[in-house]
């Protein structure tokens, strides 16, 4: 890494830690990933020369899956048999909810067909940017949508849940954990689960390889009673305003003016998004007689890794919201090629704004 390439990622983890701060001195939920991931989207909107080379992701992301492994236990899969019927569901909520920001984004914002269909898919970034400028879409414009949709669920999650049940998210998004009580044993173990699971997730090709690897590796050893490691609060954190900086990083180079339109027209789709999410939970809800909050966690078109976070935070089963976030790409991803070759858009489709 060069000198100027190295001084900009310290500005961007200052950014981004000071964001966190801000919000974690005002108690506000998940302090560290929200403040680090408005600090540094607000600095891009500035044109501050931010900048997170892609070595420095999945460091972080290993050491977050290691710690989602250790909610895994025997009595976590007590009710997987009601997971059946919300892993069903998935495939109707999807084809809901991305034909409804569908006609969003072709009636209201103009786009045209295949910008409009990759755009309005409720999951997989970078597949979607494929796919869509394999198909002749806007490449930019698919990507800086996604990347608002992301950033608009993380940021609203939160407070949305706490409207609507009461519960508190913390604002480092665990109990506090001191780093004077990690013994040395377990930063062996930690290690080992991250780098084996690295390792495995590789070799194995797991979707999301540096998140379910080492949480793979981590449940087994949990499960198994081999160790009871938790991560100390400081390196979550630290984690926390690296994966917060890679969202807002994302509009980095952009046009301050497209931006405010993109997070302008991401606004409609994100609540459209939000609210098929939760009457999805709802209905599922009643029928299963499953937790409210799960299941909205679990349908909520965020990234994996910011929506385990506010799962573990709030003690909802991390396995369960997991499953329901890959399982919901992998479906983004195998059908949305599929589903483009069937639909057959009318010429007068693309009135709007443009």
């Amino acid at each position: 890494m060069h000198l100027s390439s190295l001084a900009r990622f310290i500005l961007t983890l200052a950014v981004g830690a000071s964001g966190g701060w801000i919000m974690w001195y005002c108690h506000m939920p998940l302090a560290w990933l929200l403040g680090s991931m408005i600090a540094c989207g607000v600095g891009a909107l500035l044109r501050l020369p931010l900048t997170l080379p892609p070595i420095a992701r999945p460091p972080t992301t290993a050491m977050i899956g290691a710690m989602l492994g250790t909610s895994f236990s025997p009595s976590v899969f007590d009710h997987i048999g009601l997971w059946i019927a919300s892993l069903c569901g998935l495939a109707i909520f999807i084809s809901t909810a991305g034909g409804i920001v569908y006609l969003y984004f072709r009636r209201i914002a103009g786009f045209d067909h295949p910008t409009a269909f990759f755009s309005a898919m409720p999951g997989g970034l970078i597949e979607m940017v494929i796919l869509g400028t394999e198909r002749g879409g806007e490449e930019k414009m698919i990507a800086l949508i996604h990347a608002a949709r992301i950033f608009l669920v993380v940021l609203t999650l939160p407070f949305l849940i706490q409207f609507l049940t009461g519960q508190s998210i913390g604002r480092s998004g665990a109990n506090f954990i001191p780093l004077s009580s990690v013994q040395l044993e377990d930063i062996a173990w930690f290690l080992t689960a991250m780098v084996t699971g690295v390792v495995l997730g590789t070799l194995l090709r797991f979707p999301a390889r540096y998140l379910m690897g080492p949480m793979a590796v981590s449940a087994v050893l949990h499960y198994a009673e081999l160790t009871d490691f938790l991560l100390p609060s400081v390196a979550l954190s630290a984690a926390q305003v690296v994966i917060g900086a890679t969202v807002g990083c994302r509009f980095v180079n952009t046009p301050p003016r497209t931006i405010l339109r993109v997070i302008g027209l991401s606004v409609g789709s994100t609540l459209l998004l939000l609210s098929t999410s939760l009457a999805f939970a709802f209905l599922l809800s009643l029928w299963t007689g499953d937790r409210f909050v799960g299941l909205v966690l679990a349908y909520s078109p965020g990234g994996l890794a910011e929506m385990s976070l506010i799962a573990l935070s709030l003690g909802v089963e991390v396995p369960f919201v997991v499953l329901h976030h890959i399982v919901r790409v992998l479906v983004v991803v195998a059908g949305s090629a599929l589903a483009f070759r069937l639909i057959k858009p009318r010429p007068d489709a693309t009135s709007g704004l443009r």
